[in-house]
């Protein structure tokens, strides 16, 4: 692809992040990432990154979970954007967020950017990078109107 507009209004960046939850316990564990990068240098936040410019958004979120924590995922449920100004201190990002529940137990492992990956119950989460709290609950809403007992 090649760039043959050129425009006289910034174009914000677009990532993508994944919720996943892992339901085999006895209460659902969300799969975090600790940051490897400023900003929020060694923070936890979730599995994510830029999109690729010739890249679904669906792909692009498969694709840095896979990097970052060395999973995958069945199928995602497109939560939503997020965008409020500010959100990012790098400037103008919107993420596109995807959600996902396995029955399985994870072994996630950080890779990439991500200096480790854990699982955490949902009821005891760390302090999170960017809007990443929002973006959890909103996806937890999601996950349950879609009929996922989380």
């Amino acid at each position: 692809m090649t760039d043959a507009f050129t425009y006289r209004h910034p174009r914000p960046a677009v990532t993508v992040d994944t919720v996943l939850l892992s339901t085999a316990g006895s209460r659902p564990q969300i799969v975090l990432i600790k940051r490897g990068n400023e900003p929020f240098l060694d923070c936890w936040a979730l599995p994510g990154g830029f999109l690729d410019m010739d890249e679904d958004l669906e792909a692009g979120a498969r694709r840095e979970l896979r990097e970052e924590t060395g999973l995958t995922a069945g199928p995602l449920l497109q939560v939503g954007a997020f965008g409020t100004p500010g959100r990012d201190p790098r400037g103008r990002t919107v993420s596109v967020v995807f959600a996902g529940v396995v029955p399985d137990p994870l072994h996630p492992a950080g890779g990439d950017d991500a200096r480790s990956a854990a699982l955490f119950s949902l009821d005891r989460l760390p302090a999170l990078a960017f809007d990443h709290d929002a973006i959890i609950a909103a996806s937890l809403a999601a996950l349950r109107r879609a009929g996922h007992p989380v």
